[in-house]
């Protein structure tokens, strides 16, 4: 069907990958190669990185990135990557946490979680609450300050940001002060207008929206009672004492209407929320960095980073 897309993608939009997660070992191989010809982002200020990996079990990689000039210390972000539950790695989303680290003066912990379909829920989430509960446990050794740490990602890292939050308050475990929660992947239930409605949208649509959860959960799961609230957040009944939350929501993506859901939910049980919904743009968008409409994206997302990691008194 036809889109109203933002005039500026337009020119764009016939370079922008076609993403199917059918054959996802076939897609792994050429992920790489499909996103290769996106712009490097090039940071203001020099960003050091690390890796290192925490111990399980299972073990968990972690990478590091922290600006290089920094002095006393810093709030912390950690990350979780896109890639619908299946897809994706640190070094994927490498331009997205050195740019969090360099513009918003942060430390950020980027988690390498395991994969569905090999590793299904909890697997992935695990991996992403223990390197929550590390980083809370380590915050002087990597120079952060404890009360102002943060979780956050795109898409299904959206997704696992939300269920982190929700496992960190019903389990006791680190105190967050911000839920960075972009174009989240939030509801198995597939059962919104946008959902039904974005079938051939470009990177995300409902047919890889339904091997997304089915990857993750296990065929014939979603959709079901069984599929728990730390799998799909949407489905949480309480969303009071959660922290902070800041969502973006994409006009023609089939997870739009989740999001602004989740965002009203969270409003109404009194969780301070700020929602940005982008008219004429669509999952991955954000690939197409020369728009004014992604540069607009990314400034929002980074006074809103700043204004909750570094507040003033």
């Amino acid at each position: 069907m036809p889109y109203a897309y933002d005039p500026a993608l337009l020119p764009w939009i016939p370079q922008v990958p076609r993403l199917s997660i059918a054959d996802i070992e076939q897609t792994r191989r050429d992920e790489k190669d499909m996103f290769a010809g996106m712009s490097k982002y090039v940071p203001p200020a020099p960003v050091e990185t690390r890796d290192l990996t925490i111990p399980g079990p299972p073990d968990v990689p972690l990478r590091i990135y922290a600006p290089a000039n920094r002095a006393g210390t810093l709030p912390g972000l950690v990350y979780f990557h896109p890639g619908g539950f299946v897809l994706g790695s640190v070094d994927m989303s490498s331009d997205d946490a050195t740019a969090i680290a360099a513009e918003v003066n942060a430390v950020v912990v980027s988690v390498e979680y395991r994969l569905a379909p090999e590793h299904p829920f909890p697997a992935g989430l695990d991996d992403c609450y223990a390197a929550l509960t590390w980083t809370a446990a380590n915050a002087a050794d990597l120079g952060i300050d404890p009360d102002r740490l943060a979780v956050g990602g795109e898409s299904a890292g959206g997704g696992l940001s939300a269920a982190v939050a929700l496992l960190a308050r019903d389990r006791g475990g680190p105190p967050l002060c911000f839920q960075l929660l972009g174009v989240p992947e939030l509801d198995d239930r597939l059962d919104t207008p946008s959902m039904r409605a974005f079938t051939d949208t470009p990177i995300w649509h409902r047919p890889n929206a339904e091997l997304s959860w089915d990857y993750y959960l296990g065929k014939g799961v979603r959709g079901t009672d069984a599929v728990s609230p730390y799998a799909a957040p949407a489905r949480a009944d309480d969303l009071s004492g959660l922290p902070p939350a800041y969502i973006t929501t994409c006009e023609f993506d089939p997870l739009r209407d989740e999001g602004l859901t989740y965002a009203q939910r969270l409003i109404q049980a009194g969780v301070p929320t700020e929602l940005h919904h982008y008219p004429g743009t669509f999952h991955g968008s954000t690939m197409i960095t020369e728009a004014p409409i992604t540069k607009r994206m990314a400034a929002d997302r980074t006074t809103a980073l700043h204004q909750a990691l570094h507040p003033t008194h």
